[in-house]
């Protein structure tokens, strides 16, 4: 299993609020073990590696969760609750 987080980079170069909530929850709860990539979707640069996997997945909403499996499609978790419910505490 990979996790990958992406977190998105306003025009003005501030992290999201929401970003910002997310990634402190994550260092809260001791989550951050479970992230095996983190990407930076940047609004100044559409060529980002977080913009660019974001349109792959047709993802607007930052920050979001990629869940990906061998032989599975990947899992897309916008909510961060629901990522944690279904996959984190899975992997304890």
């Amino acid at each position: 299993m990979h996790i990958t987080l992406v977190k998105k980079v306003l025009a003005d170069g501030s992290l999201c609020a929401k970003c910002n909530d997310v990634e402190q929850k994550l260092k809260e709860n001791d989550q951050e073990k479970y992230l095996d990539q983190v990407l930076i979707a940047d609004e100044r640069d559409p060529q980002s590696a977080g913009m660019q996997l974001a349109q792959s997945l047709q993802v607007e909403r930052a920050p979001f969760f990629v869940v990906e499996e061998d032989g599975k499609e990947p899992l897309v978790y916008t909510v961060y609750f629901k990522f944690v419910k279904e996959i984190i505490d899975g992997r304890r």
